[in-house]
C-alpha cells in the first residue's frame, strides 16, 4: 500500500521567540516492510542552521536551529512510502514464550534491530509489578509467543477506555494503568512495561493509522493523528511484529512506521528548546491518503530544509 502523508505542526506564540532549537523525528523509517519513496520537511521561518543526522535507534533526525524573532512556527513534514508488512505467519506455530526470552538474552545482535535495548525498563516504562501481573495472564507456562501477546493486546483493549482528556503527555504508565483510562501512548507504555517486566524484548512505535472517513464522506484535511503501538521480539525466526493494543489487531499495510525505540521520549516527532515568555498554543494537522485517494490538501510554497 502507497500512501502519502502530511503531518503540519503549527506553534503560535503570545510573544517574539528569539530563538529556538528543535530535532524534528518526521522522516519515516526504511525497513524490509516499508520503504520511503520521498519526503521532505519545511520550516518555516528559515533555520539559520540545520543538520540531519541518524538517532540510536535508527531515526532519522533533523536539527534545526531558529535565531530570527518569531510569533509562528510552522514545521511541515511531507512523504511518500510503501507499506509491504509480510503477512503475519500462524500465531499458534510461534515459539514458546520463554524461549523467546532466553534468546533475547543471548542474542548477539547489539544494533536497532536487535532484542538488547528492548530488555530493559526506561523511566516512561518502569518495571511494576501490577502491570507485569496484568501481563502475566496472557503468559502460561510453554504459550506461543504471538499468540499470547496478541491475547495481551485484546484484553488491554477489552479493559481500557480510550479517553484523550484522561491523561497527557506526561503521565506516568502506572497511573494510566490504575485509571485504565488514556490513549494510544499510554496503551503502548503499559502493554511494554508488562512485557519487559516478564523479561521478552517490546518496543514503542511512533507513526500513523490509516483511516477511512464514512461512506460518501470527502476525507478532511487535516483530520488525521499521530498514533502509537508495540512492536515484540518474537525470536531470530519471526523477528520483530507490531501489536496495537489501541485497536486490538496487528499493524500490518494501516500502519505507517515512524520511528521506533524504548519509550516516547526515544521517538518524540519534535523536542527542542526555546528562549520567550508567555505562553503558547499548539496545533496538528495529519493526514494519510492511500494512493488511490485525492489529496485533500493543495500544495504552497514551500521552504525545503531537507530531502531524501
Amino acid at each position: 500500500m502507497i500512501y502519502t502523508l502530511r503531518h503540519r505542526t503549527t506553534y503560535s506564540y503570545e510573544d517574539p521567540v528569539s530563538f529556538a532549537q528543535c530535532v524534528l523525528r518526521l522522516t519515516p523509517r526504511s525497513s524490509p516492510a516499508q520503504t520511503v519513496l520521498r519526503s521532505t520537511i519545511s520550516v518555516k521561518p528559515k533555520p539559520a542552521q540545520t543538520q540531519t543526522g541518524v538517532g540510536p535507534f535508527g531515526e532519522r533526525l533533523l536539527r534545526v536551529l531558529i535565531d530570527e524573532p518569531h510569533e509562528v512556527l510552522v514545521i511541515e513534514s511531507q512523504c511518500r512510502v510503501d507499506v509491504h508488512v509480510p503477512p503475519i505467519a500462524e500465531p499458534a506455530d510461534s515459539e514458546a514464550w520463554e524461549s523467546v526470552r532466553l534468546e533475547s538474552f543471548s542474542d548477539s545482535d547489539l544494533g536497532p534491530e536487535g532484542p538488547a535495548a528492548f530488555l530493559y525498563p526506561t523511566p516512561r516504562t518502569p518495571n511494576i509489578a501490577p502491570i507485569t501481573d496484568y501481563a502475566r495472564a496472557s503468559f502460561p507456562p510453554e504459550r506461543p509467543i504471538v499468540e499470547a501477546a496478541a491475547d495481551l493486546m485484546r484484553r488491554m483493549h477489552r479493559d481500557f477506555t480510550y479517553d484523550p482528556e484522561a491523561t497527557t503527555v506526561s503521565t506516568p504508565a502506572a497511573e494510566a494503568f490504575k485509571r485504565r483510562h488514556g490513549v494510544c501512548q499510554d496503551f503502548a507504555h503499559i502493554m511494554i512495561a508488562g512485557l519487559r517486566g516478564l523479561g521478552l524484548p517490546a518496543g514503542y512505535v511512533s507513526g500513523y493509522l490509516r483511516t477511512i472517513p464514512p461512506p460518501g464522506q470527502p476525507r478532511l484535511e487535516g483530520a488525521d493523528a499521530t498514533h502509537a503501538w508495540v512492536t515484540v521480539w518474537c525470536g531470530a525466526q519471526r523477528g520483530w511484529i507490531g501489536f496495537d493494543p489501541t485497536n486490538a489487531v496487528f499493524a500490518e499495510n494501516d500502519h505507517i512506521v515512524l520511528a521506533v525505540g524504548r519509550d516516547y521520549g526515544d521517538v518524540a516527532p519534535i523536542d527542542g528548546i526555546i528562549l520567550a515568555p508567555g505562553v503558547q498554543t499548539l496545533d496538528v494537522e495529519v493526514d494519510v491518503v492511500p494512493e488511490d485517494e485525492p489529496l485533500p490538501w493543495t500544495r504552497g510554497a514551500a521552504v525545503a530544509s531537507a530531502a531524501d
